[in-house]
């Protein structure tokens, strides 16, 4: 995961960067960043810790110019760590450019050891960084150029969201793993050259009062400067792969992607999952956030009452995206309390978007027990997750994943839940309206990789102490 955001001739761009990332926050909790282009000088801030305790009104202010891009932030690959926020930035012979990366580059290992072997020195562990690398060393003689260049020699997800002296450009990889979507500020007309935004979703846009153009296309790079918008797209036609995690978890529910509505793509996942695996309980109860859209499909197509049994508290972070184990497993009560007046002696369905390591949903199981349920149903509204993500999701490792290793039964026995359902892949791929001409990435969940995985590539999470 990790949300970018750009903007387009504003005047006040990095006030609206850094709205953007306010309602990108999902994406990413550990950092973020802006970094403002005022006549091709480049002003950056980057920080540890949430949006809106970094951006300050006094801190804004120190972000003059009409271009932005920003970026929030979970690790993937290099550590979690202040040299590794994004975005990045260089100075190189043709100019001053920045990036901002969501995504994963499944060769940056090797990449990396062969610039280092040309004597390429990193300043960062961010695979993002080989992307500069890269650009620094292309002979094309522009930056446009250079970065096709790179893009030829990577492999792995990525939308990319840069800026040059004078240009904003926007990139996705040629599978789509990621999101990006162009924007337009309301008041611009047609043929004014400014009010262009990009953006990882489209929640970005309704925070900011601005309309969806359209979604860039896998495999193109979208330049925009003084001429308008001007497309390129690179070699090879590549079938379209969007991580379907997507739209089970990652996205908010009020986004479009690629133009369809997660929220009503949740609702068919809960649908199909209460068709595949019913249950005679007394209440459908989801594990807050992400499992409530899902619930309510869920209850609609069974008849069971929904209820808000799990009540989250709003600040504890994310749990799936904390990096810290001892965050992780600290505890599901810092985060859920059961109400005990609706769960008391009930039958209940629990629907949850995911089960990966399974800890955490042996947990709520207790916790709903605790509170006095008769019974406890666990529904997933999505398939055994049996393999890990090389494409900017950051899964653990295929060992410590609970359908790796265990049976269904024996997972349903380690969470300690009467019964336990998933959804089937064929009945997720039937909720995302998956087809012949729309394909996802379901790699997780299926083993099917759409960029070969030869082995799983070391984790960069250096335990490094900064000064």
């Amino acid at each position: 995961m990790c949300g970018v955001f750009g903007i387009w001739r504003h005047p006040e761009a990095a006030n609206l960067s850094y709205l953007g990332l306010h309602a990108l926050q999902h994406r990413g909790q550990e950092s973020a960043g802006v970094v403002s282009n005022d006549g091709g000088i480049l002003h950056a801030v980057r920080a540890m810790g949430h949006v809106r305790k970094i951006f300050t009104r006094e801190v804004l202010a120190q972000l003059p110019g009409d271009i932005a891009i920003g970026h929030v932030r979970y690790t993937t690959a290099g550590g979690s760590i202040t040299k590794n926020i994004q975005p990045l930035w260089a100075q190189t012979k043709v100019g001053t450019i920045a990036v901002a990366h969501n995504g994963n580059l499944v060769n940056e290992e090797s990449l990396r050891s062969q610039l280092e072997g040309k004597g390429a020195i990193f300043s960062s562990q961010s695979d993002t960084e080989v992307i500069l690398q890269l650009m620094a060393r292309s002979t094309a003689p522009d930056f446009v150029g250079q970065l096709v260049d790179a893009l030829g020699r990577i492999r792995g997800a990525y939308s990319l969201v840069l800026t040059t002296e004078n240009k904003l450009i926007a990139v996705r990889d040629p599978h789509g793993f990621r999101p990006l979507v162009l924007g337009r500020l309301s008041g611009y007309a047609d043929d004014e050259p400014g009010g262009w935004i990009v953006a990882s979703e489209t929640c970005a846009f309704d925070l900011l009062e601005a309309r969806r153009i359209r979604d860039i296309a896998p495999g193109e790079v979208l330049v925009i400067d003084e001429r308008g918008l001007t497309s390129r797209h690179l070699p090879g036609a590549i079938p379209r792969r969007l991580c379907v995690f997507e739209h089970v978890y990652f996205a908010r529910p009020d986004s479009l992607l690629d133009s369809d509505s997660v929220y009503e793509a949740r609702i068919a996942m809960g649908q199909q999952l209460a068709t595949e695996h019913p249950a005679q309980a007394d209440a459908v109860i989801p594990v807050p956030d992400s499992g409530v859209v899902a619930a309510m499909g869920f209850a609609r197509r069974s008849g069971i009452p929904f209820e808000m049994g799990l009540i989250r508290n709003h600040y504890v972070g994310r749990t799936f995206i904390e990096p810290s184990d001892s965050i992780r497993h600290f505890g599901v009560r810092l985060k859920l309390n059961a109400v005990p007046h609706l769960l008391r002696d009930k039958r209940v369905v629990v629907v949850d978007d995911s089960l990966v390591r399974g800890t955490t949903s042996r947990k709520i199981v207790r916790l709903i027990r605790q509170a006095g349920a008769r019974e406890v149903h666990v529904r997933i509204s999505s398939p055994p997750v049996n393999g890990s993500c090389f494409y900017g999701i950051d899964t653990p490792t295929r060992a410590e994943l609970a359908a790796s290793t265990q049976t269904v039964e024996q997972i349903r026995v380690s969470i300690e839940a009467d019964s336990l359902g998933y959804l089937s892949p064929q009945g997720l791929r039937r909720a995302v309206r998956a087809s012949d001409t729309r394909t996802f990435c379901d790699a997780c969940f299926t083993g099917d990789y759409p960029v070969p995985i030869h082995h799983e590539p070391s984790v960069r999470q250096l335990r490094l102490i900064e000064v």
